[in-house]
C-alpha cells in the first residue's frame, strides 16, 4: 500500500490496483486452513482485514460500485462476510448522488424482537437488489442471500465478489441463472503476492 496513495480520487484502474496489493499485504496468508465450505485449503483470505480497513472499505465500495447496475435498489449480502461491503457500497453511493439501500441477511432468524431474516429498509415487492461478497468459493454463501431475498419478494440476478477462488462458484451460479462477476480471481492475487514477496 503507497502511503500517499489518493484514496478517494484515483481512477478505478489505479484504485483497483492499489487494492489488490492491499489484498495481499493484509488479508492473504499461506498455510493449512478448513473453509467455511468444509474444504481444505494451503491459502486463506480474510476479506474482513480489507473491507473493515479504513482506504480498503472506501477502496472496495468504490470499485463495487462501478460494477453495480444503474437501476440496482438495494445491495445486500450474508452476514458476517458482506456486512461491511454492503455498507461501504451504500455510503460511496450516495456520495456520488445514488441511492442504494443496503440489506443484511441473517443466517438464522433472531428469535426476539421483530424476528426478520433481512436487516434494514423494506422496499417494495420486486425492487431489484444485488448481492455481495468478499470471496467466493462454491458460491454457497451468498445463494442462501439471494434465496431469502427472492423469498422477501426482491429480485436477485446477479452477484458480485470481491475475489473468486475459482472453486466452483461462478459455475455454480450459471446453472441458478445468475450473472456473476468478481473483481479480482485467486490467481490476480498469487501473482500479486509472489511479485511482493519475490
Amino acid at each position: 500500500m503507497t502511503p500517499s496513495f489518493a484514496w478517494t480520487t484515483a481512477d478505478r484502474s489505479a484504485l483497483q490496483d492499489e487494492l489488490l496489493t492491499l489484498l495481499c499485504q493484509v488479508a492473504y496468508k499461506e498455510g493449512d486452513f478448513l473453509l467455511s465450505s468444509g474444504q481444505r485449503s494451503t491459502y486463506y483470505i480474510n476479506g474482513k482485514q480489507v473491507t473493515l480497513h479504513p482506504q480498503g472499505g472506501l477502496a472496495v465500495g468504490r470499485v463495487l460500485l462501478d460494477l453495480i447496475p444503474t437501476d440496482t435498489v438495494a445491495v445486500a449480502g450474508l452476514t458476517l462476510g458482506a456486512d461491511p461491503i454492503v455498507t461501504a457500497a451504500s455510503v460511496v453511493a450516495a456520495y456520488e448522488g445514488r441511492s442504494l439501500t443496503a440489506l443484511i441477511v441473517r443466517k438464522e432468524i433472531k428469535d426476539h424482537g421483530t424476528q426478520v431474516f433481512i436487516e434494514g429498509p423494506t422496499l417494495p415487492a420486486g425492487s431489484p437488489v444485488v448481492v455481495l461478497e468478499d470471496v467466493v468459493t462454491t458460491g454457497q454463501s451468498a445463494m442462501k442471500a439471494v434465496d431469502r431475498l427472492r423469498e422477501a419478494g426482491y429480485v436477485v440476478t446477479q452477484v458480485i465478489s470481491l475475489l473468486d477462488r475459482e472453486q466452483g462458484g461462478a459455475e455454480f451460479y450459471a446453472q441458478q441463472g445468475i450473472e456473476f462477476q468478481a473483481v479480482y480471481t485467486i490467481r490476480d492475487l498469487q501473482a500479486r503476492w509472489k511479485v511482493l514477496h519475490a
